[in-house]
């Protein structure tokens, strides 16, 4: 299922993996300043969303949800952005951001600008997603 799955060097220097869930290793991106995780699918080769499985897909949606879910529960931001570009690093992954009125690019996309010091306690965030239990 996973072979010789490997994290791209880019998203293994953005921070943290805090937990393998069914399909996705889910990393913490901590160089931006905002709660921010990222699942990348632990799958040979992946570099789009349509070369999974449909029953990987599913578990996809399921995961971005559930992370969508913490992030909102832990960090109450005004809105959970959800992207997968791609058009660096190759390997398919998914941004979940918390944005918040007033930040540094709102209402704009967060991309392009530059690293900032975290301001949130995010301890919560990390154990909710570290212990979430696939079984409930």
């Amino acid at each position: 299922m996973t072979g010789n799955w490997d994290i791209d060097a880019r998203l293994a220097a953005d921070g943290p993996a805090l937990a393998d869930w069914p399909l996705c290793q889910v990393r913490a991106k901590t160089d931006m300043g905002l709660p921010w995780l990222v699942l990348v699918p632990r799958r040979v080769g992946l570099t789009e969303w349509h070369q999974l499985r449909t029953d990987e897909g599913a578990q996809l949606h399921q995961e971005i949800a559930v992370a969508s879910r913490l992030l909102s529960q832990s960090t109450a931001p005004t809105k959970v952005n959800v992207g997968a570009l791609g058009n660096i690093v190759r390997q398919f992954h998914v941004h979940l951001i918390a944005r918040y009125d007033g930040d540094r690019a709102w209402p704009g996309p967060i991309w392009g600008h530059p690293p900032a010091p975290m301001t949130h306690d995010l301890a919560a965030l990390y154990q909710a997603v570290t212990l979430y239990d696939w079984d409930d």
